[in-house]
């Protein structure tokens, strides 16, 4: 096996979770990130981001070893197997799940260990790293098991087998005949809870396969890419958290887009744009309980009043909040902790909080439209509510913003937060008269025309023959690839057709697209970054939609071939192949689904 010191790269992991937080498992059985309680919550194991940051490992001991991974069909349950001459064990990983909606959920990692065939000696060290690796929890022997104390987080740990307690950590050594298993519960305690006993694990286990199964069997999708659908709909589910209905951009914080490099955040958030996109797929699958638990945690948002003080006005929405729909604390860095191989700082919190995104509205809107058409349907007060936003969107479209990526430079005027605002008109028109509610729609057309032509009259470059990334750039931006997917421009729009060839010959490697051409247009940052797995897939749906199914498919295969061993991806991938950015990657995955039903549909 690796030595500890040296990273596993980021693809070579999968993810277990109960939707309240997760963690990610190495093709080496190492839990190297786990936040105790909820996604968002100080890391327990986070040697992902620096060896003594906390894992749990477990390895055999004798002989050459190798090891495979896949999950138990259908589920969250992962399967690390390691195989040797002398015999083959297998690591089943997972957090119990027996019920949607538990009221008394129990959070643990259960991780079972069996000799399927031959004899095997298999270690596991368990080394504990509350608050980012910066506190050693107190461990004591008590009845039942292990207790480990670190201010707030009580930890409790039960084992079939005699472990040890040495120097802070956890240790056991044990000789698995054939048939024989071990097996090692960590309990998420209550402040008063005392270590409870291990419970019928093969009964949770069995459960929890069932709980899966039954969810996935929801799903509408039925089409030629199941396998790669189905994974991307179960890990859009563990970025759910289920208490909420928030549904998060990415578990993990501060994975690099470039080793070694500072571009590194904190997307253990609920991003209104990522959401919206989320709530879209899930849709299009047919998981509707999931779209109505996330738009009752977005109705909250749209009725609450934001004061900015003497700040500017970022208006009625800011583009992230945490869990519990919270405004997020300022963002800092973790200077203790190395970072995925060396790639500084480590960053808590994101300061894009702070920042304005007009585009946001668009896709909020859009996904409040789906809703409506393929949901429940919204309510009045929530009506209300959006019609306060749009007020304000009528009166602040034309303002310069930081546009979809973020960028941490000047603010200009982008071309996607352009068209985004035209589809929140647009959306909040088609559902007033699918609805009959009120709105001043004669008002709104107005406005919606005129951001239609500012578009053309400033986003297009005539010399170039294509749509900007802002008015009277002289760059190109991915986004605008959303154009005919939100049915902006025909897909067959001269236009539009002009502009696919510009966004092919300067952002797109064999399927693979930039976001921007970075080499010549600044974000605020330094260095470069992988390939945007979402501007990918986008690309995917514009070919579809365009009537270039050959070309649309041949894309898609060989998006599939930078997926994971598991279909999992994070949210870049460099020129070699491999997987950047934190992981696994909601909007990656999300786009995944619709470029797959889009294709499919055409494909017939």
């Amino acid at each position: 096996m690796s030595e500890p010191d040296q990273p596993t790269p980021i693809a070579d992991h999968g993810i277990i979770g109960d939707l309240r937080t997760c963690a990610l498992v190495s093709t080496e059985a190492t839990i190297d990130w786990f936040c105790a309680g909820r996604f968002d919550a100080p890391s327990v194991f986070g040697s992902l981001l620096d060896p003594d940051a906390g894992s749990w490992r477990v390895w055999v001991v004798d002989g050459h070893t190798r090891t495979t991974q896949f999950y138990l069909p259908d589920s969250a349950i992962l399967v690390t197997r390691f195989l040797t001459e002398d015999g083959v064990a297998e690591v089943h990983d997972f957090f119990p799940l027996v019920a949607r909606h538990e009221p008394h959920h129990h959070q643990r990692i259960i991780r079972r260990i069996a000799a399927v065939r031959g004899s095997v000696t298999v270690r596991t060290e368990l080394r504990a790293r509350p608050d980012y690796g910066r506190t050693t929890p107190d461990v004591e022997q008590v009845d039942g098991g292990c207790l480990l104390t670190a201010g707030d987080l009580r930890l409790g740990l039960t084992a079939t087998h005699d472990v040890e307690i040495g120097d802070d950590v956890i240790t056991a050594e044990l000789r698995l005949e054939p048939g024989e298993e071990a097996r090692f519960t960590l309990h998420v305690l209550d402040d008063d809870e005392d270590v409870p006993d291990e419970g019928d694990v093969e009964g949770l286990l069995d459960a929890t396969a069932r709980f899966w199964r039954d969810w996935l069997a929801q799903s509408t999708y039925t089409g030629r890419w199941r396998e790669m659908v189905d994974r991307s709909a179960i890990t859009l589910k563990l970025l759910t958290h289920e208490p909420s209905g928030a549904i998060i951009a990415a578990p993990t914080t501060s994975l690099p887009e470039e080793l070694g490099g500072e571009r590194n955040w904190d997307y253990r958030y609920v991003w209104i744009r990522d959401a919206a996109f989320s709530l879209y797929a899930l849709l299009r699958l047919g998981f509707t309980d999931e779209a109505e638990s996330f738009m009752t945690w977005l109705s909250e948002r749209l009725g609450e009043d934001h004061d900015y003080g003497d700040g500017p006005d970022l208006g009625p929405l800011r583009n992230l909040y945490d869990i519990d729909g919270k405004v997020p604390t300022e963002e800092h860095e973790l200077d203790h902790l190395r970072g995925y191989a060396d790639s500084r700082p480590v960053r808590v919190g994101n300061a894009a909080v702070d920042q304005l995104q007009l585009d946001i509205y668009g896709e909020l809107i859009d996904s409040v439209y789906l809703f409506n058409k393929y949901g429940a349907g919204i309510s009045l007060d929530a009506w209300d509510d959006l019609r306060r936003v749009l007020d304000w969107i009528v009166e602040n479209w034309e303002r310069d913003d930081a546009g979809m990526w973020e960028v941490r430079d000047d603010p200009r005027p982008h071309t996607t937060s352009r068209l985004m605002c035209w589809v929140a008109i647009e959306r909040m028109m088609r559902t007033a008269r699918q609805r009959g509610l009120p709105g001043d729609l004669a008002g709104w057309g107005e406005v919606r025309d005129r951001i239609q032509q500012r578009i053309v009259d400033h986003c297009w470059n005539d010399e170039v023959g294509a749509f900007m990334q802002a008015e009277s750039s002289e760059h190109v931006d991915a986004g605008v690839l959303l154009m005919p997917l939100v049915k902006f421009l025909a897909p067959n729009d001269p236009r539009w057709l002009s502009t696919m060839k510009v966004l092919e010959e300067r952002l797109v490697s064999d399927s693979l697209v930039f976001r921007y051409d970075l080499g010549q247009s600044t974000d605020g940052l330094d260095g470069p970054e992988g390939t945007f797995s979402l501007c990918s897939f986008w690309y995917v749906e514009a070919l579809t939609r365009a009537g270039r199914l050959d070309d649309a498919r041949l894309a898609l295969e060989k998006m599939f071939t930078y997926a994971n061993h598991l279909g999992l991806y994070a949210e870049q991938v460099g020129l070699t192949g491999e997987q950047l950015g934190n992981f696994p990657q909601a909007f990656t995955h999300l786009s995944l689904i619709s470029a797959a039903m889009n294709l499919d549909r055409q494909l017939g």
